[in-house]
């Protein structure tokens, strides 16, 4: 059996100090630090701990709701500050973290304006050059201290780096990258602002300009002159004197506002161009070749353009403080001016005449069948009254009674006369019995007298009934004769006040300003009217352009 041969074994003893220093030539740093500094070590804690809080801060910036021009310009201004960030978002982030507003409006401004090379004196918005650090001298390895061995995993520890060497990393702030990139981005925003500007000024010469100097030279050297002729005249009514029957006009006053307005809107209607072009021949004298396209009336030209350029060429307003109408007609020459603005105020006044005749002959017609109504049952009545006192063979009842009347009043006398000579006779001593028989003789015949006659009042005489009965019929046939009478009498009165109101009534046109023509040409006016188009198609292209500005920012947002 063969052995092995054994080496033979050495200890070597060592005291706590030298175990202590060996241990301490073994770790190259202190206890807790990993030898990257304040940078986190991949995939250690403190890296964890720096993404989540960067994600956090991330999230809390994406709610914010930020456009991506605020978003890129945050961008910049990180860049500009020597910072490397990973998106936008982190951007904003890692300046405010650094202290910085990103949307401050000095930040930037300073951005924009900010030129390459240039001296500027250290802010809060620009971050300080940092110190250079100490360059490290190479260690020696410590005596003991384990060698690494060929094909060995070598750890990723921290390594003493040449300041010189070229290594990849954020260039420094004030580089010449961040210097070049600021002005790559300053030659584009003045590249912009001038292609803006070349476009802007494009569009208003096209828009505004070159049809507001079209306008102009149609207005000065193509359109045709035509002359304006002005005119006033006022709708009057007139006044009675007195309320008396037959009263005289006294005076005039304005009419009210409606007439003034109806004669407004007759002059502008289709019927006084109907009446116009019938007597004047309104549609050829606009009609002529020497007028420009624009304003002739081509010759087939419908009635509704007719109408349409009636309505340019004659203005008619009316002044309701006044209660004065206004008229402007303009033709191509003074003479046919004058002779439109005549006829258009004689159709006026034919047009006034005959609204005031209307309304008289309505005012009259009812008073009159009233009139003539009563005087109707008048006469009838008068009528009645003659067939019955020739029936009844008395033309006065009245009179009648009252003669009888007296009659019998004078009977009565002469019985109460005979009777007290009666009593005389009868107070002698010895009365004469041929007397006192006498007298008795002469009361009882004036009593049936009296009798007789009262009967003849209240008893009736053959077919024509008492005289009572009579009187009576003949009265109220006489009443409503009276009543008749009365009425006819009321009803000539109304158709008489009537009659006073349709005269108070009368319309009629006075002329104030009487149409005489110019002798120079009052359109076109040249100034106003290219002034007018300017900032009629100014105000157009600025609402076309807020308008579509606005619609581009929703659609960008």
């Amino acid at each position: 059996m063969t052995m092995k041969p054994k080496a033979p074994k050495f200890r070597i003893r060592r005291d706590a100090g030298s175990a202590a220093r060996q241990g301490a030539d073994d770790m190259p740093f202190a206890a807790g630090n990993d030898g990257f500094g304040d940078e986190a070590f991949p995939g250690s804690a403190k890296e964890a701990a720096d993404t989540a809080a960067s994600d956090e801060g991330i999230a809390e910036i994406r709610r914010e709701g930020l456009t991506g021009r605020q978003l890129r310009m945050a961008r910049r201004l990180a860049q500009k500050n020597g910072l490397s960030p990973k998106s936008d978002f982190d951007a904003v982030r890692l300046l405010r973290a650094r202290g910085i507003d990103p949307f401050d409006r000095a930040n930037m401004l300073e951005l924009v304006t900010a030129k390459p090379n240039s001296k500027r004196t250290p802010s809060a918005a620009s971050p300080l050059p940092e110190a250079p650090r100490p360059r490290s001298k190479p260690t020696s390895r410590p005596e003991g201290a384990p060698r690494f061995k060929p094909g060995a995993t070598v750890k990723n520890l921290p390594q003493t780096v040449d300041e010189d060497a070229n290594l990849p990393g954020a260039p420094a702030p004030g580089g010449g990258f961040q210097s070049h990139e600021l002005e790559r981005i300053q030659r584009d925003i003045v590249r912009r602002r001038r292609r803006a500007l070349l476009f802007l000024a494009t569009r208003l010469t096209v828009f505004v300009f070159l049809p507001t100097l079209l306008a102009g030279l149609y207005f000065a050297f193509v359109a045709t002159p035509s002359y304006a002729t002005k005119s006033e005249f006022i709708v009057q009514q007139a006044e009675s004197a007195g309320g008396g029957a037959g009263g005289l006009l006294g005076g005039t006053s304005m009419a009210t506002s409606q007439d003034s307005i109806m004669v407004q809107d007759f002059l502008t209607s289709r019927e006084a161009l109907a009446k116009l072009n019938e007597d004047h021949d309104y549609r050829g004298h606009f009609s002529s070749e020497n007028i420009d396209a624009i304003q002739r009336l081509s010759a087939d030209a419908s009635n509704e353009d007719v109408y349409a350029h009636y309505r340019n060429n004659v203005t008619v307003g009316y002044d309701p403080t006044e209660g004065v109408l206004r008229m402007e007609v303009a033709a191509l020459s003074p003479e046919m001016s004058r002779v439109f603005s005549e006829a258009l105020i004689g159709y006026a006044e034919a047009r006034v005449d005959s609204v005031t005749d209307r309304k008289r002959r309505d005012q009259m017609r009812g008073s009159s069948e009233s009139f003539e109504a009563a005087e109707a049952k008048m006469v009838e009545a008068q009528e009645r009254v003659l067939t019955l006192q020739e029936q009844l063979g008395v033309m006065d009842p009245a009179s009648e009674t009252t003669a009888l009347m007296s009659q019998i009043s004078n009977f009565e006398i002469q019985v109460a006369e005979k009777r007290l000579q009666l009593q005389q006779l009868l107070d002698n001593t010895e009365p004469n019995a041929a007397r006192v028989a006498g007298v008795e003789g002469d009361i009882r015949r004036l009593e049936d007298l009296i009798s007789e006659l009262r009967l003849q009042m209240t008893t009736q005489v053959g077919s024509q009934g008492s005289l009572a009965s009579i009187s009576a019929r003949l009265r109220m046939a006489e009443v409503d004769l009276e009543t008749r009478t009365m009425m006819m009498q009321e009803s000539l009165q109304s158709m008489e006040a009537a009659r006073i109101e349709a005269m108070r009534q009368v319309r009629f046109l006075s002329i104030g300003v009487a149409p005489i023509p110019p002798d120079e040409p009052t359109y076109p006016r040249v100034f106003e009217n290219t002034l007018i188009t300017l900032l009629i198609l100014s105000a157009v292209y600025l609402l076309v352009s807020l308008t579509a500005a606005v619609l581009r920012e929703q659609v960008s947002n």
